[in-house]
């Protein structure tokens, strides 16, 4: 069973699925459905696209320069079997998964470090665009027309079982 990669989006296509598209210089294009077909014949650069690995890896959103994957790129190869080498191998895999974890965990965090500041910059910025819409509390204090929205208490809300159902 031969597993193929989709020209666009860098998905997996199983045999059986997607559509296959043979230019006239016999380059052949494989794609995992029938969106990613769509899209080539639009014309589109997968890089550009957000949804697709292309993208991911351009804009530093996936982990694209680490040894663990190069690792499992060899272990794909036939080699000629050597049962020394199978248990050096089977006992290095749980060594490689924690290694990856602990990197794609640092990758994480490094992605996220500016997201706290950033929604900080943005709230202040939506503020200050919108401050003559709030109110002072004065004001409600000066015109009782006016009512000041408030939540409903846990409180209340048990005393009053009839009125959730």
């Amino acid at each position: 069973m031969r597993l193929e990669k989709c020209w666009f989006c860098s998905s997996t296509v199983y045999p059986g699925h997607g559509i296959q598209f043979v230019r006239n210089d016999a380059k052949i294009f494989r794609f995992c459905r029938s969106k990613c077909h769509k899209n080539f014949k639009m014309k589109r650069n997968p890089r550009k696209v957000k949804w697709t690995k292309a993208y991911r890896r351009v804009h530093g959103k996936d982990m694209t320069q680490d040894s663990t994957f190069e690792f499992e790129r060899k272990r794909n190869r036939p080699e000629r079997y050597d049962r020394n080498l199978a248990d050096n191998v089977l006992k290095a895999i749980p060594k490689i998964d924690k290694i990856r974890g602990a990197r794609e965990e640092s990758h994480h965090m490094n992605r996220m470090k500016g997201k706290k500041q950033k929604l900080g910059k943005e709230a202040t910025r939506e503020l200050e665009q919108s401050i003559h819409m709030i109110k002072a509390p004065s004001v409600f204090e000066k015109d009782p027309t006016l009512t000041l929205v408030t939540t409903v208490s846990k409180q209340q809300s048990e005393s009053n079982p009839a009125m959730e159902e």
